[in-house]
């Protein structure tokens, strides 16, 4: 089989497409024939040799936590029943997706109906997992205002719909005109740009002084920062990345001195979550089995781009998820 292959940490350049023997699953292991493969902005930093809270993975290894497709060989201890079947997982530390083929523990998989699209459930594994912490942890209602950062993104088209379909009024900011687009076009009330000067200006006109009470967080740094500071008294901030390659910077004294509160959703939270991710990747695939979210799937590369692909996320050129199609 064709797979991606990375024998030292480092740029994109470290990931090679090369012809390596074909897996074969053994115990209660499910061997998936790849249709869609997620890329997240995690790989690009495992790849780096960053691994944050998770376990740095040893070398050489295929990269690749998010696939879908199906079960074309299972191991003697699995659910022979799941032969043949349409199924997502996430592969975790195992790694692996960036190929052909690859191996999973059988009771990781979920079964995917025939009319949902194997980008879409290479989505909702991951990306959409953690939207579900999310909104487990943020609880927008109807009386909200919600301003998301990285609202064209893989999450934050997600957040939008899910924000707008409690009722909730919902602010996206995201760089540039395109993705300022995207934002609007996936439902938010109002669209800025935060790679303007004065953006957050432009927020407060939109809103015509009514104070923003709910920060979903997925960029950190100064834009992070002045989403907070646009926070009322009782507000909200929920932080679910750095795409800006810092956090959002806050201390004691801004949540006593602006009444607010803050919370992670994703690191130690979700990483060490009581009952594990399960529930939250089934509460993710009714969503999108359901119509309730449907995943923004903005650029497919072929397996033999993956360095293109993590150059493209790094450089914060994509919308909506990535994927890799082998």
């Amino acid at each position: 089989m064709l797979a991606i292959r990375q024998y030292a940490f480092g740029g994109p350049d470290k990931l090679l497409l090369e012809e390596v023997p074909d897996p074969h699953p053994t115990g209660g292991e499910a061997r998936i024939r790849v249709e869609s493969a997620g890329v997240h902005l995690l790989d690009t930093i495992i790849r780096q040799g960053s691994a944050g809270p998770r376990v740095a993975p040893s070398l050489p290894m295929t990269p690749g936590r998010e696939v879908a497709g199906v079960v074309d060989e299972i191991g003697a201890d699995a659910d022979q029943g799941l032969l043949g079947q349409r199924v997502v997982a996430d592969l975790g530390l195992i790694s692996g997706g960036y190929a052909e083929l690859a191996l999973a523990p059988s009771a990781t998989v979920h079964v995917i109906p025939d009319d949902l699209d194997a980008d879409s459930a290479a989505a909702m594994i991951g990306t959409g997992r953690t939207t579900m912490a999310i909104l487990e942890l943020a609880v927008p209602t109807a009386d909200d205002v919600v301003l998301i950062t990285a609202a064209a993104g893989g999450i934050g088209t997600l957040l939008i719909q899910a924000a707008r379909a409690v009722g909730a009024t919902v602010v996206g900011v995201a760089g540039g005109p395109a993705k300022v687009t995207l934002a609007a076009h996936t439902g938010a009330h109002h669209a800025i740009d935060y790679s303007q000067a004065g953006w957050p200006d432009a927020v407060r006109d939109a809103l015509a002084g009514r104070p923003v009470t709910l920060v979903l967080d997925g960029v950190g740094g100064l834009v992070g920062r002045a989403a907070l500071e646009l926070l009322g008294v009782g507000g909200r901030l929920i932080m679910f990345g750095s795409s800006s390659g810092s956090l959002t910077e806050l201390s004691a004294g801004d949540l006593f001195g602006r009444g607010i509160s803050a919370a992670s959703a994703i690191g130690a939270r979700i990483l060490q979550r009581p009952g594990g991710t399960r529930p939250l990747e089934l509460s993710a695939l009714e969503a999108v089995n359901s119509k309730q979210l449907i995943p923004v799937i903005g650029q497919r590369f072929p397996l033999a781009d993956a360095a293109a692909a993590h150059t493209a996320l790094q450089s914060r050129a994509t919308v909506g998820k990535t994927v890799l199609r082998p």
